[in-house]
C-alpha cells in the first residue's frame, strides 16, 4: 500500500507521515528532505540558492545518505530548500528515487507537495493535509520556542505565505491537492486528532 500525504509547510504532514507508517509498518520517506539536502549542498559549496546549475549538479548527485544531516531541519535550509525545489531539473533529478521508495515493500508513506500528483499518482490513499497559515506560523513559533530561540511570529507568517505562493505557482509540478485526495484540515485539531483522522481515512481504504 501507498500512502501519499501532501500538505504546505507547518500543516503537520511530517508528523503524521511518521505516526501512519509506524502504525502500519510501513516505510516513510519525508521527500521535503531531498530538497532541503538538495539545498545544503548548494550551500556547503559555498553557492546561492538562485544558483541553478549547482543545484541541479546537487540533486544529480543525491546521496539518501545525507538524510540524517541534523542541519536539514533548519529555517535556513528551508527557506532555500523552497527556491531550489522550483527548479524543474532539480525535481527530475530525484522522481525515480521517490517512485523506487514508494513501491518497494511492504508499503509505504510519502509526504510530501506533489506525491499524490506526480510522484505517486496510483497511490491506495491520498490525503492533502492543510491548515490556516496562522496557525502554521504559530507551531512554527513553538518549534523555535522549544529549541531556545525567540522567533518572530510576523517574519515567520510571511515566510509561510512567500513559500504557498511560490509552491503553487511554479512550473514544474504546482503545489495541489489530488483530484482524488481527501482533503484534512488540522487548524482545530492536534496532533492526535489528525491521526485518529488519518487511520480511519487509510482503514476505510484498506477495507474496501
Amino acid at each position: 500500500m501507498i500512502i501519499a500525504i501532501d500538505g504546505p509547510a507547518a500543516s503537520g504532514k511530517g508528523t503524521l507521515g511518521r505516526r501512519l507508517a509506524a502504525h502500519y509498518g510501513y516505510r516513510h520517506l519525508d521527500t521535503g528532505l531531498l530538497y532541503r539536502a538538495v539545498a545544503k549542498a548548494v550551500l556547503d559549496a559555498g553557492k546561492t540558492a538562485s544558483d541553478h546549475a549547482a543545484a541541479i549538479a546537487a540533486a544529480q548527485a543525491f546521496d539518501p545518505a545525507c538524510l540524517t544531516a541534523p542541519a536539514l531541519k533548519t529555517d535556513a535550509i528551508g527557506n532555500v530548500a523552497s527556491v531550489v525545489s522550483a527548479i524543474p531539473q532539480v525535481r527530475e533529478a530525484l522522481i525515480e528515487f521517490q517512485r523506487n521508495f514508494a513501491a518497494a515493500p511492504p508499503g509505504a508513506v510519502l509526504d510530501g507537495r506533489d506525491i499524490g500528483t506526480v510522484i505517486a499518482p496510483q497511490a491506495d490513499v491520498k490525503i492533502f493535509l492543510t491548515a490556516a497559515p496562522e496557525e502554521r506560523a504559530r507551531r512554527r513559533v513553538r518549534e523555535a520556542q522549544a529549541r531556545g530561540e525567540n522567533p518572530d511570529h510576523a517574519a515567520i507568517l510571511a515566510d509561510i505565505k512567500k513559500r504557498d505562493d511560490r509552491d503553487a505557482n511554479r512550473a514544474v509540478a504546482p503545489f495541489r491537492a489530488a483530484a482524488d485526495a481527501h482533503l484534512l484540515d488540522t487548524t482545530n485539531m492536534d496532533a492526535d486528532a489528525a491521526f485518529t483522522a488519518a487511520v480511519a481515512l487509510v482503514d476505510n481504504s484498506r477495507r474496501g
